[in-house]
Formats: structure tokens, C-alpha cells, sequence
């Protein structure tokens, strides 16, 4: 079953392009994830976890410990006239009788936590690897928008060879072509801030594997491929999926066996001792044997046995109030991954088609003298806003669909890009 989930979590790469795992520079999202498992700490740590655990197992199968004594009486005391002859020496041999189950008990509670670590090991994994995910969405979001300010100051670009055309033709003053050239500044900034956006993108992925310097140019995959949405009944179904909510399995025998071993405290043990004396007046050994049950035991247990079965009794409360907050969590998922799937979708079939049909018209009637400067550059800022909200569409979709894979454990997105969307120069 743990292999199983780890084979679920590791196939959420739904941005990982096989073609480009043998290009050197290139990172895919299974390369990332290959990485974490590999190197985080936390991961790690868990296999020293399991080895105390396993201790603990261990330790709770042993029986009660035997005990080796000597006892001596009857020496002769300080004004005493009584002498050596009379002393007894006593070789004993102790131990205790378990009943009630105890040992059992005890083996089945450190048997159940034991068995939560495996549950616990794959719900941190799930999380590191929604993580991974989150990073490197934002790492391939950074570089679509390099792609952006990149496009928008090539079109800037072309603004100002055409207002130095008009200024030299006299058909412009010289303040339009300046205020080209500002605009210019303007989108050079922009790459600029976006170029090192990228880099902190990469360096914020790579520092997930505890590597300093990136060793790789840039991320495979394309932001804008478009998610299936799942329905929420489907989801919903898959909900009991959610490592959290299979712990409240492993957390039941974990209660019940704490149950358990609480009410076998409430039969006594019986301690033994055997053993041989000496008798010195007489030179010879005689054989002891003694046996003690200790009184009142399950008047001192039922406190305990009272708290284990309020603690059992309330794990059902508790599972029904985080599937609430699960439930909830993924319905917020689910509308989010909906509207933002709709909003991406109008702006690649309806919105950027017009702007960028309108741009077009706009340089062939600025270039003509029917049009303004201050109407191209307002069409051109126009179109690059709108590149811009599809891709935080897309990326908000991603995300969404991050978050739910989290919350079921489920793959629902295994696309291979074969390629990258190109910006509209």
C-alpha cells in the first residue's frame, strides 16, 4: 500500500516533458521530485523512526526481568551473645507472573505506532511533494512571464522605429518619439525585474533538495496547457484517500490497544521468589518459596481505563470534524480550479485573439497616420495585461489542481508537453 501511494504521488507531474530529461540544463518536475525523496531531511529522518519504533517493539515483547538476591539474618550483634553459629544465609531467585494480557497489550500499542509512521512518512511526502510541485509551477510561471515582458518589449521596440519614422517624415513632434523611447525603459525594467524573479524562482526550487546554485537553465513544461476538471462527486469519493483520514484508522488501534493495556493493569501479577538457605546452627540448606499478589490494583486502574475509552470514544468526533475541513478545503479547490480554468479558457479562445488582432490593425493605421501613438500604446499594454491574467489563470488552475491532488492522493493530470507555448511577437 506505501509503495502504491508513493507511485500515486510521484506521478503528479502534470508539467514534465520525457522528451527533454536528457537535455542537459533542462529540469523536469519527476527530476525535482527524484531529488526531494532523495535528499530532504525530513524524509530521512524517518528511517531512524521506524528504527526507534522498532525498539520499542522490541522492548514491550520482553517478559518481566528475572531477580537474583542473597539475604543474610541473625549475625551477631553489637552486646548480643548470640554468635556466628546462629546466622542464616538466603540464595533467591525472583520474578513475576504477567497476566491479563499486559504483554500482548504493550506489543500492540508500540505495534500501532509502529504502523502510523508509514502513514505519517507518506502524508509528509505528499505535502513535500505538493510543494515541489508549487515551486516549480512558479518557477515555469516566472519564465512565461520573461516571455511576456520579452515580447512586450520587442513591440515597444517597434513603436519607436516607427515614431522616429513619422518624426523624421515632420508628421510627429519629437515628444512622441521620446515618450516611445520611455516606454522602452519601462519594459526593460520589467525583463529585467523578471529575469531575476526567475532566478530567485529557481534558487526558492532548488533549495527544496538543499542545493545553493541551481544546476539547471530552466524548468520543462508550458504553464498554460489547459487542467481537466474533475467533478466534485468524483473527488468527493476519493476524499477517504487523504493520508490524514487513514491515520484515524492506525489511531484506532492505537486507542484500542491503549484501552487494552489499561484494563490489564487491573489483574494483578503474581511475584514469585525461590530460593535455598542456609542454616548455620545445623549446616544444612532448606528451600524457600514465596509468592505476593498486590492488593487494590483495578480500583487504581480504572482511572486509567476511563481516559483510554474517552480518548477512543472521541476519535470518531475527531474524524468527522477534519473530513469537514477536508471537505470544505476541497470544495474552496474545486470552485477555484473551475473559475480559473473559465477565465484561461476566454482569455486564449475570445479575449487575446481580438487584442491581438486589434494590435495588429493598430500598427498598419499608426504607420498610416490614422492613428495615435497614445491609442497603439494603450492596445499594446492592453494586449500585455491580458497575457498576463491568462497566465495567472493558468497558474491559479494549477495550483487548484495542486491542492486536490494533495487533499485525494490522486493523480488526475499526467500530460507530456511536447513543446512550449510561444508569445505573440
Amino acid at each position: 500500500m506505501r509503495l502504491r501511494r508513493t507511485a500515486v504521488a510521484a506521478a503528479m507531474c502534470f508539467w514534465c516533458v520525457s522528451s527533454w530529461a536528457q537535455q542537459p540544463g533542462i529540469l523536469t518536475l519527476d527530476e525535482a521530485f527524484a531529488r526531494v525523496i532523495a535528499r530532504h531531511p525530513d524524509l530521512a529522518r524517518f528511517r531512524y523512526s521506524r528504527d526507534g519504533a522498532q525498539a520499542e517493539v522490541e522492548e514491550a515483547a520482553q517478559r518481566p526481568e528475572f531477580r537474583a538476591g542473597i539475604e543474610s539474618e541473625n549475625w551477631p550483634r553489637t552486646g548480643s551473645k548470640s554468635g556466628p553459629g546462629e546466622a542464616q544465609v538466603t540464595l533467591s531467585l525472583a520474578s513475576a507472573l504477567e497476566l491479563g494480557g499486559k504483554r500482548a497489550a504493550r506489543i500492540a500499542v508500540a505495534g500501532a505506532r509502529l504502523d502510523a509512521l508509514g502513514l505519517e512518512e507518506e502524508a509528509r511526502r505528499l505535502d513535500l511533494l505538493a510543494e515541489v510541485a508549487r515551486r516549480f509551477l512558479d518557477l515555469l510561471a516566472s519564465q512565461y512571464l520573461l516571455k511576456i515582458a520579452e515580447a512586450d518589449f520587442s513591440q515597444r521596440e517597434k513603436v519607436v522605429q516607427a515614431a522616429t519614422q513619422r518624426v523624421r517624415a515632420g508628421a510627429s513632434p519629437d515628444s512622441v518619439r521620446l515618450m516611445a523611447e520611455a516606454a522602452v525603459s519601462r519594459a526593460m525594467l520589467r525583463r529585467n525585474r523578471t529575469q531575476a524573479e526567475t532566478r530567485a524562482a529557481a534558487r526558492s526550487l532548488a533549495a527544496l533538495w538543499n542545493q545553493r546554485s541551481p544546476d539547471f537553465e530552466r524548468a520543462a513544461g508550458d504553464p498554460l496547457i489547459p487542467v481537466a476538471v474533475p467533478s466534485i462527486d468524483a473527488l468527493s469519493a476519493l476524499l477517504e484517500g487523504n493520508p490524514q483520514l487513514r491515520q484515524f484508522a492506525d489511531e484506532k488501534r492505537l486507542r484500542e490497544a491503549r484501552v487494552q493495556l489499561a484494563r490489564s493493569a487491573g489483574t494483578p501479577d503474581i511475584e514469585w521468589q525461590a530460593g535455598l538457605r542456609r542454616l548455620e546452627s545445623t549446616k544444612e540448606w532448606t528451600a524457600v518459596l514465596g509468592v505476593s499478589v498486590p492488593l487494590g490494583t483495578r480500583a487504581r486502574s480504572a482511572p486509567r481505563v476511563k481516559a483510554a475509552q474517552a480518548e477512543l470514544a472521541a476519535l470518531s468526533l475527531e474524524h468527522e470534524a477534519e473530513e469537514i475541513t477536508l471537505y470544505a478545503t476541497l470544495i474552496d479547490a474545486h470552485a477555484r480550479l473551475t473559475a480559473a480554468r473559465s477565465e484561461q479558457e476566454v482569455a486564449r479562445t475570445d479575449l487575446l485573439p481580438r487584442l491581438e488582432q486589434a494590435e495588429r490593425a493598430a500598427e498598419r493605421a499608426y504607420r498610416a497616420g490614422a492613428l495615435s501613438y497614445l491609442e497603439w500604446a494603450q492596445i499594446q499594454s492592453e494586449t500585455t495585461a491580458a497575457r498576463q491574467e491568462q497566465l495567472q489563470a493558468a497558474i491559479e488552475a494549477h495550483r487548484a489542481l495542486i491542492e486536490i491532488q494533495r487533499l485525494t492522493g490522486q493523480p488526475f493530470i499526467a500530460a507530456e508537453f511536447s513543446s512550449t507555448t510561444e508569445v505573440p511577437r
